[in-house]
């Protein structure tokens, strides 16, 4: 597709008659146009793809593929083209039709030149409004989705990933995003989809360590039929059904050497070769990536191809565990409640303080889907609208042993209330909330323990 900020629109003339082809090249480009010229209807199918021509200029009358082809040929590639039918036998009823296939002007030769780059420049006009008007269309749900569709997070860590996410969106970049387990690698895939030029296509996605290679390569690229034991028919991969889309390729550090080599063609020569085939199928699709592997270790240990890695590191996104950004878990909390409520047609419920402050100590290994689970899993527990520690999962409530000085002498010295709070704090958690064991283990009266869990802002 052409600069939409030149004035040289690219036309693409298609016709079985080089003479024709070489007075409309002339006429074309003395008028300010680009001309590109296809000898037959085959020659100008063929050249679509790669010229992305802003105007297709055909013949409706030539051996084997005729206009009507090219035609569809081109809206298929992009509906916005403008497609003009010439034709020496014009008739009402292959005009009409013409028309309802989606040509944007039919003209019956003999023509006039002036008759003609007027045509041109009303079909450039109607592209150029289309562009603009799509482009305008994209920037306001971009806007939007930035302003209420942004992954949770407000930690300084977690907006730089966004922030990268959102400049890179745009583009047909390919983008790597690493990060653990639970991070949220597929949630910003998405994201940068929706934000994309693409988000009107389909999001496509495939777990790599999921399935076994040879069915993988399959999902992946295709196969035709009789090229395996149950390939009974010809079937498209997910790089050709996700065409004008994304595709999402999670977990691509558990691929194998085999198909790394394929993946390996499909960006550098953007086609793919189905299983059990000889011919490559073009594709027109944006590729995002993810793993929770170290891929650099992976390629010194010689499990992960150095040329693939590169190819797929064009932007690196670094998504930071959990524990790296523990201001994000009340919003992530309140997010998942809400979420919730809205699920089961109630309220949300809250976390009691004793809960939200185990939350905020946890290191949550399993990162935001952990999380998720926990709370899912307290939210079933709980009748009532405050969920207590209690209805958390053990491993979240139950901490380490740790002496309450250290050996080390603190910068700042902590106060009595300071070390009484943690202490309580400890002791609760240790016994899964329980207010009454809880006084027991510290010796007082449970309406003491009370009066102390009001003080510290601990009651529930």
């Amino acid at each position: 597709m052409s600069d939409r900020s030149t004035t040289r629109p690219n036309v693409l003339v298609v016709d079985d008659e080089s003479g024709i082809l070489d007075t409309l090249r002339i006429l074309l480009k003395n008028e300010g146009f680009a001309p590109h010229t296809a000898l037959g209807g085959k020659q100008g199918v063929e050249m679509i793809p790669d010229l992305a021509p802003d105007i297709v200029l055909s013949d409706v009358r030539m051996p084997n593929v005729g206009g009507l082809q090219v035609l569809s040929a081109a809206r298929s590639h992009d509906p916005d083209t403008p497609v003009i039918l010439m034709t020496a036998q014009a008739t009402l009823q292959s005009a009409v039709q013409a028309v309802n296939d989606g040509a944007f002007y039919y003209i019956q030769k003999p023509f006039r030149n002036d008759e003609l780059v007027a045509i041109l420049r009303r079909a450039a006009e109607h592209r150029n409004l289309k562009f603009e008007n799509r482009t305008l269309r994209q920037e306001i749900r971009r806007r939007e989705r930035t302003a209420t569709g942004r992954p949770v997070g407000a930690s300084k860590e977690w907006i730089e990933v966004l922030r990268l996410a959102e400049t890179v969106a745009p583009t047909d970049s390919t983008v790597l995003i690493q990060g653990e387990s639970g991070t949220g690698k597929e949630v910003v895939a998405r994201y940068i989809h929706d934000l994309s030029r693409r988000s009107d296509n389909a999001f496509s996605s495939i777990n790599c360590g999921a399935l076994p290679e040879s069915l993988l390569e399959s999902e992946l690229f295709g196969h035709v039929k009789g090229s395996f034991t149950g390939a009974v028919k010809d079937k498209d991969g997910l790089f050709v059904a996700a065409a004008k889309g994304t595709f999402f390729l999670d977990e691509i550090g558990e691929t194998t050497p085999a198909t790394q080599v394929k993946l390996l063609r499909v960006l550098q020569q953007r086609e793919v070769i189905p299983v059990g085939a000889t011919e490559p199928q073009a594709i027109d699709t944006r590729l995002l990536a993810a793993t929770n592997r170290d891929l650099e270790e992976e390629i010194k240990r010689g499990s992960f191809r150095s040329d693939l890695y590169y190819r797929l590191n064009v932007i690196s996104l670094h998504l930071p565990p959990l524990r790296q950004r523990r201001d994000d878990i009340p919003l992530l909390i309140d997010s998942f409640l809400t979420r919730a409520a809205e699920q089961q047609g109630g309220e949300p419920k809250t976390l009691a303080p004793l809960a939200l402050e185990a939350a905020q100590a946890y290191d949550w290994p399993g990162n935001v889907r952990e999380l998720e689970n926990a709370l899912e899993r307290a939210v079933i527990l709980t009748p009532g609208d405050r969920i207590d520690v209690g209805a958390l999962p053990e491993r979240v409530t139950s901490r380490r042993a740790e002496p309450l000085v250290g050996d080390r002498t603190p910068t700042a010295n902590p106060t009595l209330d300071t070390i009484e709070r943690a202490y309580i704090l400890w002791v609760l958690q240790s016994e899964g909330g329980n207010k009454s064991r809880a006084a027991d283990v510290l010796g007082i009266d449970p309406s003491t323990l009370y009066r102390k869990l009001s003080r510290y802002g601990l009651e529930s």
